[in-house]
């Protein structure tokens, strides 16, 4: 129904409590009765709710104004009046609300199942808490607290455990594809991928979730393209693993543009840990050689063949992915997944 859409503003209200009734008890034969009033209900919350079957803020393009309701007022006889209903919002998981005027961050949702943004109205209180031995009559009650409103930014970032990173046409979406049940768009031509997608790997035990962001071109930082406009959504990564199509021209120089791109986006993104996978090695003659040289420039790193075509070069790959997905563990347990990795893939070679 909705396209997929990351940033949105609304506008969302509390409820206002309800008035404090202004009551005398009447009853026959019973000529001073005394004040009855009832407190007024509480005004309604604004509640966020997290739906894990939630991609997308369109719905909320689709609907901007949210309020909650009204407290209802007290009666006599000391009746309370009801309180008034919660607005409920839902939102896909990785949203984080924002000041619509400054962008300062009022809360990220990750982890939340709801969140009571804005507390409604007290109530009022009725003419009968107002009562003394002097004064046996009030005449008057509490109104009801106002609500409170507010422009908020919504805004969705993806949570993933691994952000693919790279060129457009670098064979991102065929890698997505092949490892999960995705269904990206695939062709010979750039920015087949025009928003993120997302895709799970079962391996073993443990779901790994990928994210594919459109290709980013050189000059990104500065406007170029359209894959800086969706890096946010891999800045919640464990890691990032970079694509380098082979048969490209600067494939040697690839990983640089890419990294640097990053950084002039976020530093804190562009220092996660990260493989280099040079995909359709299947592609030329010089796919062997031009590999060597990248594996050769970045031997601190960990650089793997692939082919979409060759289930061999698949496996490391896997394998790479699943020490990244737990980068922290891999922290804590004092050996650092690239070293683990590259012995895993020098195993496999000798293999």
């Amino acid at each position: 129904m909705f396209g997929f859409s990351d940033e949105t503003y609304i506008d969302v209200s509390s409820g206002n409590g309800g008035a404090g009734c202004v009551s005398f008890h009447r009853e026959k034969f019973v000529p001073k009765g005394g004040p009855d009033g009832g407190d007024g209900g509480k005004g309604g919350d604004v509640v966020f709710v997290v739906k894990d079957n939630l991609r997308t803020l369109g719905h909320l393009k689709a609907v901007r104004v949210y309020k909650a309701e009204n407290g209802h007022n007290g009666q006599g006889d000391r009746c309370f009046g009801r309180n008034g209903k919660d607005i409920e919002i839902p939102v896909p998981p990785g949203t984080v609300l924002r000041n619509a005027e400054t962008g300062e961050l009022i809360k990220d949702l990750t982890g939340l199942d709801r969140f009571v943004f804005l507390k409604g109205g007290k109530g009022g209180l009725g003419n009968w808490h107002f009562r003394t031995a002097v004064r046996q009559a009030p005449k008057f009650a509490q109104p009801g607290e106002k609500g409170v409103s507010m422009r908020i930014g919504v805004e969705l970032q993806i949570i993933a455990d691994i952000g693919f990173v790279g060129f457009p046409n670098a064979g991102k979406s065929s890698l997505l594809n092949l490892l999960t049940n995705a269904r990206s768009k695939v062709a010979g031509y750039p920015f087949t991928t025009k928003i993120p997608q997302l895709g799970v790997m079962r391996y073993d035990d443990k779901d790994i979730v990928f994210a594919d962001i459109p290709g980013i071109l050189e000059g990104a930082s500065t406007g170029l393209g359209m894959g800086i406009k969706f890096l946010k959504h891999i800045s919640r990564t464990n890691g990032l693993a970079y694509l380098i199509d082979v048969s490209d021209e600067r494939y040697l120089d690839a990983f640089d543009i890419l990294k640097r791109e990053l950084a002039e986006f976020s530093p804190d993104l562009a220092a996660k840990d990260s493989v280099i996978i040079v995909t359709k090695m299947d592609e030329g003659e010089d796919a062997s050689s031009r590999f060597s040289e990248i594996r050769s420039k970045y031997a601190d790193m960990t650089v793997l063949p692939l082919s979409i075509y060759m289930d061999e070069l698949l496996e490391p790959v896997k394998q790479a992915f699943i020490y990244l997905a737990r980068g922290q563990e891999e922290k804590e347990e004092g050996d650092g997944f690239t070293t683990r990795v590259n012995k895993d893939a020098e195993y496999r070679d000798e293999e």
